[in-house]
């Protein structure tokens, strides 16, 4: 069985397993079990608890979303290296029993590994249902160090375990080499007498081969001879006693040894609370994970859930994972999806149509689709299933296609479904009923009676409940009842193959008439089958739903056109977003150009100031000459330092509801709400909320929004301290420091100058004056660099333009 339910009710639980089994759900765990990593994964994945409410599934479904987004993030995905099954070591330590080195080992392997696990999911604002996991979890680092420190890898005790391990240990190879030295010397002394110069060992002692009738040449013990007799091995002597104090060494090292696990286990036996919860823990996670990437090989969904009575069955494109596998491992591409929207207020859906197309898989993919959804893992399907959480999924599918079912009897049916209503009568909540061949198996009057009434109550009982048949009278049924709806599986009477898709509001029609014509049957079989059938009756039904199948085809038509449409709407909407791009992309380079445009005519004054300065410092100017400039000055100021107001446009403020565009992606959105300051916004684009700056938006005709609106700008000034004329402050004298000197001292200088300063640095050899020029030139704030005019120093001063 390929999961466990606690419930005490025999029956119940009884029909509750069978239901499962007969969708095949314990082979989905198989196939889910093959992503996890570890043995105890594997056989977690293979055995788990349903979740008994719908909190335990948002639960399980947000621990799968979290970590499959981690594991897609990272190179090679999440590794669980090092994590091992510990219940049968922590069992022995518990009960104060001695565990091995290599047992040991395992425990601080699992310690370590739990350690870098936890630090790589725990985030609590990202991942908050796997770190409220591991928020309490101890890995025990004290334990780990004490088990690696002792131990060496593949368990063995290590020689810095202890003093007196590595003491007996270094003695027991000193007398070892002892032994052998004196091996040695016997082999070269006796070499005529031996058989072979290699040194054996025989029930743990050395011994030297000797040939057979030398023994009374060399004196020790005989411990074994060949199977000829030509060879005894034999321990001289002289090593005897050397062996023998190998042997209590090898005792007392032993004894050391085993203390030692001792200790070791007694300390994993306190401790074996914490690990096991540890392990637990690292078990669901890894749960989680084997969730996660089977739903992402499945390139699944995740489902919305909800435990309220009137939660519809909506399921776009599902495809059955069994098939999926199949189709898979077989290299095909066959699977047909099969889609649901079953409202809340229909109870009852009959699935008609012929054999072999498709009824039962529908039947199936439905029911395990609710299951998959409740263990948390995603669907193989696309949109945005929704679905409620069904506490029972009940079955009795005699499912003649699948090699593990047996076609079940009547009998056996009517059993079955006496179970069903029994758990639906004893079990409080919603229920999912899957019925496949209601009512068959017995006389057609009678199975009809039967299914009718079935279905009836189970309408009463059950949240939904899906029949396939082949029972006319319960197509009808929804015309009498609103709380039933009609399905079929289509069928191409022309290939005489059926096409696996379930048509919703549909009934199914009768082909077995048309299919035997169409495979060869005698002409005048179909003739006589077609007088036995009430012709009115047959002719009607079967043109009522050729006008429904005809009708589907138009409406599907339609929405194909629609969505053709949708989709050249779109296309436009892009084009004139495109466009009013490259309109405010241009408008920007224009209005780029005419900054550059007024730089240009600042730069044009500069030079005319300059010029004007001159002129009055020159020694021959005369008082008109004083006029002229004066005047001159008077314009230029007029025209250039004037504090002109900017005539101040009112701008857009955004408001709640308002729609705006989002500058940096480009997309239309609502504003739902504003930070305290004002200054932020929250902006819903489609399903996302996006928290953005004020300046980060604009209204749909390109309006920026009104920050402050008491700011009024101002045209920026030509320069500050545009006067040439030297003074004390902007002159500074460097002369007799180095070049490394001065750049110093110059540097804190620029640094609250404005203007042009005069560098006096001499003449000399050049050197200064040479270095400085090379550093001005490499400083991106330097406009540029002169000798001083002769009167301030000429070729022994340089000015220095800095850049405004």
């Amino acid at each position: 069985m390929g999961f466990t339910i606690n419930h005490d009710d025999f029956e119940k639980t009884q029909i509750i397993l069978e239901s499962l089994e007969l969708l095949e759900w314990p082979t989905v765990c198989n196939h889910l079990s093959t992503f996890a990593v570890t043995q105890q994964g594997r056989d977690k994945c293979k055995s788990f608890d349903l979740p008994l409410d719908i909190s335990l599934s948002h639960e399980l479904l947000s621990q799968t979303l979290e970590i499959g987004s981690l594991d897609i993030s990272l190179d090679g995905g999440i590794s669980f290296e090092g994590v091992h099954d510990l219940e049968n070591i922590l069992l022995i330590c518990s009960k104060g029993g001695v565990a091995i080195g290599e047992d040991l080992l395992k425990v601080a392997d699992t310690l370590r590994a739990a350690r870098k696990l936890r630090k790589l999911i725990f985030d609590q604002l990202i991942r908050p249902r796997l770190s409220e996991l591991l928020k309490d979890v101890a890995t025990l680092p004290d334990l780990q160090k004490l088990l690696e420190f002792g131990l060496d890898e593949g368990g063995r005790i290590a020689d810095r375990a202890s003093p007196k391990l590595s003491e007996l240990r270094r003695h027991r190879n000193s007398v070892r080499l002892q032994r052998k030295d004196i091996l040695q010397d016997m082999i070269r002394k006796y070499g005529g007498l031996l058989q072979d110069n290699i040194i054996s060992e025989r029930y743990g002692r050395p011994v030297l081969a000797f040939k057979a009738g030398t023994s009374d040449q060399i004196k020790g013990m005989v411990h074994d001879s060949s199977a000829s007799g030509n060879t005894i091995y034999v321990e001289p002597q002289v090593v005897i006693s050397i062996g023998n104090r190998l042997a209590k060494i090898d005792s007392e090292i032993s004894d050391e040894e085993r203390r030692l696990l001792a200790n070791w286990s007694k300390e994993v036996g306190f401790n074996a609370d914490v690990i096991a919860h540890l392990g637990e823990i690292l078990l669901q996670i890894e749960f989680a994970l084997s969730r996660a990437r089977y739903s992402k090989w499945l390139n699944g969904v995740p489902a919305i859930l909800d435990d309220k009575e009137n939660t519809l069955f909506e399921i776009k494109d599902f495809r059955h994972p069994l098939l999926v596998w199949t189709d898979f491992h077989e290299k095909k591409n066959t699977v047909v999806p099969t889609s649901f929207d079953v409202p809340s207020d229909l109870k009852v859906v009959a699935i008609t149509g012929p054999n072999t197309g498709g009824k039962t898989v529908a039947l199936k993919s439905i029911g395990l689709a609710v299951l998959m959804a409740k263990a948390g893992i995603l669907l193989p399907c696309t949109g945005s299933p929704r679905l409620p959480w069904c506490k029972n999924v009940l079955a009795d599918i005699g499912d003649e296609q699948s090699l593990q079912q047996n076609l079940s009897t009547f009998s056996g049916h009517i059993l079955r479904i006496s179970r069903i209503l029994d758990a639906i009568a004893s079990s409080r909540g919603t229920t999912l009923v899957l019925l496949d061949e209601v009512g068959a198996g017995t006389d057609p009057s009678e199975g009809t009676a039967l299914a009718m009434a079935l279905l009836k109550i189970m309408a009463d009982r059950a949240r939904l409940t899906i029949a396939t048949t082949h029972f006319g009278e319960l197509k009808a049924m929804k015309y009498s009842d609103s709380r039933f709806e009609n399905a079929s599986v289509s069928f191409d009477s022309e290939t005489i193959k059926p096409t696996f898709h379930l048509q919703w509001g549909i009934p199914g029609r009768s082909n077995a008439i048309e299919i035997s014509k169409r495979l060869g049957l005698d002409s005048e079989v179909i003739k006589r089958a077609q007088e036995f059938i009430n012709p009115a009756s047959a002719n009607n039904v079967n043109q009522v739903i050729k006008g429904l199948e005809k009708q589907r085809e138009r409406q599907q038509s339609a929405a194909e056109d629609a969505a053709a449409l949708l989709a050249k709407t779109e296309l436009l909407h892009e084009e004139l977003l495109d466009s009013w791009q490259k309109q405010r992309q241009q408008t920007e380079k224009f209005n780029e150009q005419g900054r550059f445009k007024l730089e240009s005519s600042i730069r044009e004054g500069q030079k005319e100031v300059r010029h004007l300065i001159k002129r009055l410092r020159d020694q021959n100017a005369s008082g008109e000459t004083a006029r002229i400039a004066g005047k001159r000055f008077r314009q230029m100021e007029k025209g250039y330092r004037s504090d002109r107001r900017v005539q101040h446009v009112p701008g857009w403020v955004p408001k709640i509801g308002d729609k705006v565009r989002l500058s940096s992606i480009g997309k239309a959105g609502e504003i739902i709400s504003f930070s305290d300051d004002g200054m932020r916004l929250t902006v819903l684009c489609g399903v996302f909320r996006s928290k953005v700056s004020l300046t980060e938006v604009e209204s749909l005709d390109g309006q920026k929004a009104e920050i402050n609106p008491s700011v009024q700008v101002k045209t920026s000034q030509v320069r500050k301290n545009l006067s040439l004329v030297r003074t004390k402050k902007n002159t500074l004298d460097v002369r007799g420091l180095r070049v490394h000197e001065a750049e110093g001292v110059i540097e804190e200088k620029l640094r609250h100058c404005s203007g042009a300063l005069w560098v006096i640095h001499g003449i000399g050899s050049g050197k200064l004056k040479k270095g400085l020029r090379k550093w001005f030139n490499s400083l991106s704030y330097i406009e540029k660099v002169a000798d001083a005019e002769p009167h301030d120093g000429g070729p022994g001063c340089s000015v220095v333009w800095i850049v405004d």
